[in-house]
């Protein structure tokens, strides 16, 4: 009975995990924060942006770019870009590798979808993003 239960935990924790493969194909475009929750469980949300996250995926590598949406649909890039490189750790967990000349860190993506990207990174914060939706003003 035992070692069924054991079974069953294994199969069903192995079902929750996201396949990293899947993962990488949604985790570009563009991506609007939600919420952020402290690792001191405090959460932060965030109801309007000026400014949102572009991500691009080559290969094994990104690069992720500050963008500020235009009424006409168009995007004004900012100076702020940061590359990174993608590895799945022995976990199955999809890793973003960060590298600049003022600091190196890691990102774990929890989640990625069609229309949301979760990430935990090295100081136990959570990102929750969704898929960034165009301003549409017609004339």
């Amino acid at each position: 009975m035992r070692v069924l239960s054991l079974l069953l935990i294994v199969i069903f924790a192995s079902c929750g995990q996201a396949d990293p493969d899947t993962q990488l194909q949604f985790l570009g475009g563009y991506w609007e924060i939600e919420k952020v929750k402290l690792a001191s469980g405090e959460e932060k949300e965030f109801s309007i942006n000026t400014q949102i996250d572009f991500i691009e995926v080559t290969g094994d590598s990104g690069v992720r770019k500050k963008v500020r949406p235009r009424f006409d649909g168009t995007y004004a890039v900012t100076k702020s870009a940061e590359k990174f490189n993608i590895s799945v750790e022995k976990d199955k967990k999809l890793q973003l590798h960060y590298s600049t000349p003022y600091d190196n860190w890691e990102e774990t993506v929890l989640e990625a979808k069609d229309s949301s990207l979760v990430v935990l990174n090295t100081n136990g914060n959570t990102y929750f993003y969704k898929r960034y939706k165009p301003i549409s003003i017609n004339q």
